[in-house]
C-alpha cells in the first residue's frame, strides 16, 4: 500500500471510531416540567450537520428527589424550538432535535462543539467531571451556561468553574463584543425574564436584578464559556409561541443565542 493510501486509510478509520463514539439520540422522561411525552418532530431520525447539545449534571438537590432535575429545565420543549429557530435564522443544517450529553468519561462529549447547561447555581460536579469539561472546554468546545440567579448560586456555578479551569477569569460583556455580531447587530443588553414574567410582570428572581452577561476566555482570547445569570433565555425561547410572553424578550433570546452558536462553529 503507499503512503498515501495508507494515510486515507488511516483517516477513514479515525471517522468510524469518530462515528462509533457518538451514542444514539435519546429523549429523558423524567422532567423538571411536565414534558415527559413531548412528542417528537417527523424528522428527528434525519442526520445533520450540527447538533446542539444539553449537558447533564449532577445537582446539589439529588437526595431530596431522587434524580438529578435542574439540567433539563425547559427540556426538550426549549431545545426543540432553538433548533428551528437556527434553522430559520442562519443556513445552518440543524437537527431538530437535542444531544443529551454527560460527563462520564465516555467520549461522547467531544462529539459536540456547542454545550448548553441551565440552572448551574445547582451544579455539584466531581472531580473527574469538572476534569473532563475542562478538558472539553481546552480541546476547543464551547459552553453556554444560562437560567441561574443570585449571588448564592452564582458562588455554587463558580465553585464549580474553579474546579474547571483552575484560574479562570470571569469578564463582563457589553454589545460591542464581536460574540454579539457573529450574525445580527445585538445593540443592547437587556435583562431576559423567565415564564413567570407572564404573571407577575417581574423580569427578575431570587433577587437577582442586574443582569450579567459573562465570559470566560481560553489564553488565545477566545470564548469558551459564555454566561447569563439573572436571565433566562431558556424560557424566552421555550415560550416563544406563547403569545403572552413578549416578543422583544424572545426575539433578543433567539438573536444572542444563534450568535454564540455561531461564535462557537467560526472561532
Amino acid at each position: 500500500m503507499t503512503r498515501r493510501g495508507l494515510a486515507a486509510l488511516l483517516i477513514l478509520l479515525a471517522g468510524a471510531v469518530f462515528v462509533f463514539a457518538q451514542k444514539p439520540f435519546k429523549q429523558y422522561r423524567e422532567t423538571a416540567e411536565d414534558y415527559s411525552d413531548y412528542p417528537l418532530p417527523p424528522d428527528w431520525e434525519k442526520p445533520a450537520e450540527l447538533v446542539v447539545a444539553r449537558l447533564k449534571f449532577p445537582d446539589i438537590w439529588r437526595s431530596r428527589y431522587g434524580t438529578d432535575l435542574y439540567w433539563t429545565m425547559d427540556y426538550p420543549r426549549g431545545d426543540r424550538h432553538l433548533a428551528q429557530g437556527l434553522r430559520r435564522l442562519t443556513s445552518m443544517d440543524v437537527r431538530s432535535v437535542e444531544q443529551v450529553t454527560e460527563l462520564d468519561e465516555s467520549d461522547d462529549i467531544y462529539n459536540w462543539p456547542f454545550l448548553y447547561a441551565v440552572e448551574v447555581g445547582m451544579m455539584d460536579l466531581t472531580e473527574p467531571e469538572a476534569e473532563q469539561l475542562g478538558d472539553y472546554l481546552n480541546r476547543g468546545g464551547f459552553l453556554m451556561v444560562d437560567d441561574f440567579h443570585s449571588e448564592e448560586e452564582w458562588n455554587t456555578f463558580e465553585y464549580n468553574m474553579d474546579m474547571v479551569l483552575p484560574g479562570h477569569v470571569v469578564e463582563e460583556l457589553d454589545a460591542k463584543d464581536a460574540v454579539f455580531h457573529t450574525v445580527s447587530d445585538v445593540t443592547e443588553l437587556i435583562q431576559i425574564p423567565s415564564a413567570e414574567y407572564m404573571k407577575t410582570g417581574v423580569t427578575y428572581e431570587k433577587g437577582g436584578v442586574i443582569p450579567r452577561f459573562r465570559a470566560i476566555r481560553d489564553k488565545r482570547g477566545r470564548i469558551v464559556v459564555v454566561i447569563c445569570h439573572n436571565m433566562d433565555l431558556g424560557d424566552a425561547i421555550e415560550h416563544s409561541d406563547n403569545p403572552l410572553y413578549p416578543e422583544k424578550f424572545s426575539a433578543l433570546a433567539f438573536r444572542v443565542l444563534t450568535n454564540y452558536v455561531t461564535y462557537a462553529l467560526s472561532h
